[in-house]
């Protein structure tokens, strides 16, 4: 059984973040839903340009005819799977807010992060691919992809501000980097230790910073 047969036969998506955030959108049953599930696993594993409409209707068990009520294109599905990631970014820094030190907050994101070092060592970040790829477009879309790194950006620039440090906007920038930059040379090797490796150094790093 597949990956994304699997995904879509359970009504639910294991994508990043998605254990630690518990999504509103998580066990969903509808098509639309499932539609979107499935777009965000195709978009992950294969990106935009070769997954087809088709191909994310059979993943979702959806008729391909009926995608067109939700959808009119593929834009639209894709800024769809788009949103439904930032939720997800979303519902993981608001479940982080359960610390009660920016520091521990900081390293909670590492820690997400690494927990999710199989998939990415796969496939790659599924926000960092998608801002990649899409980060070529000049319309919509590529701005609406922006917000995949921009959100956690201004909130780790806020958690530093938090602990004191002047240079808050440097050290988000630096944090957002490390964690690409992780993933990238995770998927690139398939070496899911090297997220493992990097999220502790990360970690050690956020503790200097106190």
């Amino acid at each position: 059984m597949t990956y994304i047969r699997r995904t879509t036969r359970l009504g639910a998506r294991k994508l990043f973040f998605s254990e630690m955030t518990d999504s509103p959108t998580e066990s969903s049953a509808g098509k639309r839903e499932r539609l979107v599930a499935s777009a965000r696993i195709l978009l992950h594993q294969q990106g935009v340009e070769r997954t087809t409409i088709a191909e994310v209707a059979k993943a979702a068990d959806v008729p391909p005819g009926n995608v067109y009520y939700y959808f009119k294109t593929k834009d639209e599905l894709v800024e769809a799977a788009v949103a439904a990631n930032s939720g997800d970014i979303e519902h993981l820094l608001g479940a982080l807010e359960r610390y009660r030190s920016p520091q521990a907050r900081l390293k909670g994101f590492v820690r997400a992060i690494v927990k999710q070092r199989d998939l990415a060592a796969r496939y790659g970040c599924p926000h960092g691919s998608l801002c990649q790829e899409l980060g070529k477009r000049d319309d919509d879309l590529q701005r609406s992809c922006a917000e995949l790194l921009e959100l956690p950006l201004r909130w780790a620039e806020r958690q530093f501000r938090e602990m004191g440090r002047r240079d808050a906007r440097e050290l988000a920038v630096g944090l957002i980097a490390a964690w690409q930059g992780a993933l990238l040379l995770s998927n690139t090797f398939r070496d899911p230790d090297l997220t493992l490796r990097e999220g502790r150094r990360l970690e050690r790093w956020i503790d200097s910073l106190v």
